[in-house]
């Protein structure tokens, strides 16, 4: 069975929150705001230590996050230089014998927004968050995606379109999610970018994201 690329997903310049949050949960070579940064989901997952190698090999990138799980595997690597990170790119491209074109188009499984958030409710949002705390009051940005990577892409440019709080972002597993908090009209205009950023990536469309 061959290698399928789900998330190839470059990011121009990782915006202070989702990288400050990359710093804080990451294990690898953290970023900074500002960097260029590209993240790659494939399947089978066992798949990425092989792409890690080529990245690195080729390219002076770092990376941040490697997830090896039995289904799906998810690289992100980053430099100040952004044609170092798109040369990264090209070299994973090559080694797994597939244009960009081929990746898969997102797909926006959850998008919900909660007014007002009450209290009980963000103490519980809190006690698993990663990111910034949750305040009685503000509105909640909910977004889940498949592929997974793809939450990334929301999440980054929805803090550029928005004055908002980044809770919460998972970009690995069998979908991604990501909770955003703030002020009512920042959140709708964070959930407006993240939506249309996620909608305009091209790819190919699995047939079970067909409608039917």
């Amino acid at each position: 069975m061959g290698t399928a690329l789900r998330t190839y997903c470059f990011l121009d310049a990782l915006q202070p929150q989702l990288a400050t949050f990359m710093g804080k949960t990451a294990r690898g070579f953290l970023p900074v705001p500002g960097q260029a940064s590209l993240f790659v989901e494939i399947a089978p997952g066992i798949a990425i230590n092989q792409v890690t190698d080529a990245a690195l090999k080729a390219t002076r990138v770092q990376p941040a996050l490697q997830v090896v799980e039995r289904a799906y595997g998810l690289l992100e690597v980053h430099d100040h230089d952004q044609g170092e990170v798109l040369q990264a790119g090209a070299t994973i491209l090559r080694h797994l014998g597939v244009a960009e074109s081929e990746r898969l188009k997102p797909k926006v499984l959850t998008n919900q927004i909660i007014r007002g958030v009450e209290a009980y409710q963000t103490q519980i949002i809190n006690r698993a968050s990663a990111g910034m705390m949750v305040l009685p009051g503000q509105s909640l940005f909910i977004l889940e995606c498949e592929p997974a990577g793809y939450a990334v892409l929301a999440a980054n440019e929805a803090e550029k379109a928005a004055q908002v709080f980044l809770v919460n972002v998972t970009p690995y597993g069998a979908f991604g999610r990501l909770y955003m908090a703030g002020p009512e009209a920042e959140i709708d205009a964070a959930a407006a970018a993240a939506t249309a950023a996620l909608e305009g990536v091209g790819g190919r469309v699995p047939e079970k994201f067909v409608d039917r």
